[in-house]
């Protein structure tokens, strides 16, 4: 059975002191949380100091992207090995928002996948449609598009561990929601397109989050979902009682 994963997307909100108040609180609220793996992914500047503060904790660091050059001249940018350093688990490629406006590409998503991969880092893949997408039909070929993009050339054992996470693009932020059974339908397809880059027992060991306007009073539809393994939470991760109470509701 796959373990379920729930990660809050920070985004570009919190100063220190509110990140520290927002990390303090998710601590005491989910201290004795069993069966999920948690995931906080804040700003580049509020890291340090996060990782301090959950360290030891049940509840793992991530980050909002990585470059796929060891170092250099990258203005901007940090290093799977600079974020490595501050203990951070977990890195966040190729969200709708880095394609969107900041023109990422599968090329440069499969680099950074490889890259995240090579310094033993998991990687939460992103992929999703756009509503002028979905509105034409072509959802289940932009999905596929990422999907076989951004793999590209990354073998199955390395593959294994990286967490997908299905985002709707019309969905986030907007308060709309795809259905259980819309998320389902894509989430399924992800699975099956996976099962066809490498094998079925892979696919079906393979993670796939939704991530879209997900709140305390819909995780618990999505999450029963058979393809379903969690959600990546933006707006929702930003207060204490929303973001545990969607963790909770993810184990029942």
């Amino acid at each position: 059975m796959r373990r379920p994963i729930i990660a809050g997307n920070w985004k570009m909100y919190k100063t220190i002191a509110d990140a520290l108040e927002l990390a303090n609180g998710l601590k005491r609220e989910l201290y004795a949380i069993e069966g999920v793996d948690i995931v906080i992914a804040p700003g580049f500047t509020l890291l340090d100091e996060i990782s301090d503060v959950i360290a030891g904790s049940n509840i793992n660091l991530g980050a909002q992207n990585a470059h796929w050059e060891a170092e250099g001249a990258f203005t901007g940018e940090a290093s799977v090995a600079q974020l490595k350093e501050l203990d951070v688990k977990y890195i966040i490629i190729g969200h709708s928002e880095r394609r969107q406006f900041f023109g990422e590409t599968n090329e440069g998503v499969n680099k950074r996948i490889k890259a995240v991969l090579s310094g033993g880092l998991i990687p939460i893949m992103c992929v999703g449609e756009n509503l002028s997408q979905r509105e034409k039909g072509n959802t289940f070929s932009v999905v596929q598009d990422h999907l076989r993009g951004g793999l590209e050339g990354i073998e199955k054992e390395e593959a294994k561990d990286i967490i997908f996470a299905y985002e709707p693009v019309w969905a986030i932020g907007t308060g709309k929601t795809a259905t259980p059974a819309e998320a389902q339908e894509v989430h399924g397809f992800i699975r099956k397109k996976l099962a066809e880059i490498y094998d079925n027992d892979t696919a079906q060991s393979m993670r796939i989050q939704y991530g879209g306007s997900v709140k305390p009073d819909n995780i618990e539809d999505l999450i029963k979902q058979e393809d379903i393994d969690g959600a990546l939470v933006g707006g929702a991760s930003l207060k204490v009682d929303s973001f545990s109470e969607i963790v909770k509701k993810s184990v029942g």
